[in-house]
């Protein structure tokens, strides 16, 4: 109750407010904040993956002025000369109203990241997306088979079986890439797995298979439980840094990040920024309230 009342009430306090809490996992409102943050990220051997922020947009006109967004970003990356892949949500786009014209805008951000060798990853959003996500990325992966991916939410029941579907069309010469994530999104009972330990069995089982079938596994979590047992089944199909990488959230269980790390774990920050951090921030938490105290738990967890 109290997480949803927080959640709730967020979007009247005043933005210095809100930034306080805001600032530890979003780079800034300018991409000049974003490069920055990704090169002190480079300095301790972690890449990064660049999301710029919005919210589900009504016209074509938004959906090309994200596009144009994307396209600089991914101009002024290639410029620095820094390495980056970057993450965007088809719902930016207008997945959900046109799905041509979605494909469209997002297959030419795609074939400017191809031009300087850059990676692209398709971002999965609620249940309502999925099906169409998932055939969205096909049809990229299907030109663009080894600068394009993909992310896979364990919290919902499908995700094995979508596996399964996306292992169908896999291509011998370039292999999948998947991110696989737990999901913070509100889903019902039928198609979704509420209990902590039923997401975390999934999320097992379902990375078990991508390194069986050799699927790329971006292993995003924070959870040291996953992270325990993800090395252990990273070791039985004896994996090397090749096949693997870890993610997690910018500003989360920073003290985590660095010892995975140390240990010669792949390390890739998601790095978020945009003017839209205000929406972003206060429509997240009011879709999910319980990541108020999932997020103020992961910043202040140092350990």
């Amino acid at each position: 109750m109290i997480q949803r009342i927080i959640a709730q009430t967020v979007p009247f306090f005043p933005k210095k407010i809100v930034w306080l809490f805001s600032k530890k996992y979003i780079a800034g409102e300018n991409l000049e904040d974003a490069l920055k943050t990704i090169g002190k990220l480079h300095k301790i051997n972690i890449t990064s993956t660049i999301d710029v922020l919005g919210e589900s947009i009504a016209s074509h006109e938004q959906a090309l002025n994200c596009q144009l967004l994307y396209l600089q970003t991914i101009e002024e990356i290639r410029k620095a000369k820094l390495h980056s892949t970057f993450s965007l949500k088809p719902t930016m786009f207008g997945l959900l109203w046109d799905e041509d014209f979605c494909y469209t805008c997002i297959r030419k951000i795609v074939m400017t990241a191809q031009q300087s060798n850059f990676f692209v990853r398709i971002d999965m959003e609620d249940s309502q997306c999925t099906s169409k996500e998932i055939l969205l990325y096909e049809k990229l992966y299907m030109e663009f088979p080894a600068n394009v991916g993909i992310v896979f939410q364990a919290c919902l029941k499908r995700t094995y079986s979508d596996l399964h579907y996306l292992k169908s069309f896999a291509k011998k010469e370039n292999g999948l890439n998947v991110r696989l994530c737990k999901g913070i999104y509100r889903e019902t009972p039928d198609i979704a797995f509420l209990k902590k330990q039923e997401i975390r069995d999934n999320f097992l089982q379902c990375l078990e298979f991508m390194l069986e079938n050799k699927i790329f596994a971006a292993i995003a979590t924070h959870d040291s439980y996953l992270i325990s047992k993800s090395i252990q089944l990273l070791k039985l199909y004896d994996k090397t840094r090749a096949d693997y990488e870890f993610q997690m959230l910018l500003g989360v269980r920073p003290k985590l990040r660095t010892h995975l790390v140390n240990e010669g774990h792949s390390m890739r920050v998601y790095v978020p920024y945009g003017i839209q951090w205000f929406q972003y921030s206060a429509r997240r938490l009011q879709e999910n309230p319980h990541m108020v105290w999932d997020i103020l738990t992961g910043i202040f967890n140092t350990k």
